[in-house]
C-alpha cells in the first residue's frame, strides 16, 4: 500500500479529493513522503531538515535534536517523533522538529498526513506550516497554518487554526473537532487542509471541520498568498498545554504513515 518518497513534476498523478467539498473533484499529486525505511533511519535529507535547539517562543521544555532517538523511521513505512524525559543540553526533555523548508514549499493545494497521535498532560505535537518568507517579515507576518494541533491532555480533540497579523497567537482564527467516541492516540486517521486563494478548509477523515476566508481575520491581512512550508513536531510542555506532570508517561510517540501534497488537477 505504500510507496518510496516520490516527487512526481513530470508524470502528474490524479487522486479523488478525500472528503473535499470543493467544485474540483480531482487533485494531482505534486510531493509526498510515505516514510519507507529501515528502523533508525533519519527521514530523507530530500525532504526534511531538522530545527535543533529549545524553545521556540512557546516557552516549550524539549530540546529538539537530529538523532535517530527522537526522529527516525520505525521499519514499518512510518516516522516516529518521539518526546523523552532525559537531561540533554540544559533541557529535561527531548524530541524532534522536522520542516521542508528551503527543500519544498507550495502556495495553494491540498496538504495531507495520516497521522498516531501521543498522549499526555503537556504533550503537543502539531503537523502545520509557515510562509517561506518566515526569515525576513518574521512571525506572524509569514503566516502560520495549523493543519493539526493536539493537547495531549484532550486525547478526543484537535484544532485548526490560522494566524497572521493582527490574528496571532491566542487570537488565532481557531476550531476543535472532537472524535466521538474515540481517541487520536489510539488509531491513525487523517488530517488535511483545502487551500485555494481565498479560503482555507480543514478536514479529519475527511470530514469538513472549519473554514476561514479573509472576512474571518477581524480585519487583518491576509497573508495566505505566497509559498508555505511543512512542519512535523512534537513538543513538550509550553503555554499552550501546559507542563508534564506526574500523569504523565515517557516516552511518547508521533507516528506519521505518510504526508502528500497536491495541486488542483
Amino acid at each position: 500500500m505504500k510507496r518510496t518518497a516520490i516527487f512526481l513534476p513530470l508524470i502528474p498523478l490524479l487522486l479523488p479529493a478525500c472528503g473535499g467539498d470543493g467544485d474540483d473533484p480531482t487533485w494531482q499529486m505534486v510531493w509526498s513522503d510515505e516514510f519507507e525505511g529501515p528502523a533508525g533511519q533519519s527521514p530523507n535529507a530530500a525532504n526534511w531538515a531538522f530545527d535543533i535547539g529549545t524553545d521556540w517562543g512557546n516557552q516549550q521544555l524539549e530540546y529538539d535534536t537530529d538523532r535517530p532517538e527522537n526522529v527516525s523511521l520505525d521499519g514499518n513505512g512510518n516516522l516516529a517523533i518521539t518526546a523523552r524525559q532525559e537531561s540533554y543540553m540544559g533541557s529535561a526533555y527531548t524530541s524532534g522538529r522536522i520542516k521542508t523548508q528551503g527543500l519544498f514549499e507550495q502556495t495553494h493545494g491540498r496538504f495531507e498526513a495520516r497521522i498516531k497521535l501521543p498522549t499526555g498532560q503537556g504533550i503537543w505535537p502539531a503537523f502545520w506550516m509557515l510562509g517561506n518568507d518566515i526569515d525576513t517579515v518574521s512571525w506572524p507576518q509569514c503566516g502560520e497554518i495549523d493543519i493539526m494541533e493536539y493537547r495531549g491532555q484532550e486525547p478526543s480533540v484537535v484544532l485548526g487554526t490560522v494566524h497572521g497579523p493582527g490574528y496571532s497567537a491566542s487570537a488565532g482564527v481557531t476550531a476543535r473537532y472532537t472524535l466521538q467516541g474515540a481517541r487520536f492516540d489510539t488509531d491513525f486517521h487523517e488530517f488535511a487542509i483545502e487551500w485555494t486563494e481565498d479560503e482555507i478548509r480543514w478536514f479529519v477523515d475527511g470530514e469538513h471541520y472549519h473554514t476561514v476566508r479573509p472576512a474571518d481575520t477581524g480585519g487583518g491581512e491576509w497573508v495566505f498568498d505566497h509559498p508555505f512550508f511543512i512542519l512535523l513536531n512534537v513538543a513538550v510542555g509550553g503555554g499552550f498545554v501546559g507542563p508534564p506532570d506526574e500523569s504523565t508517561t515517557f516516552p511518547q510517540t508521533m507516528l506519521v504513515d505518510w504526508v502528500r501534497v497536491f495541486r488542483s488537477g
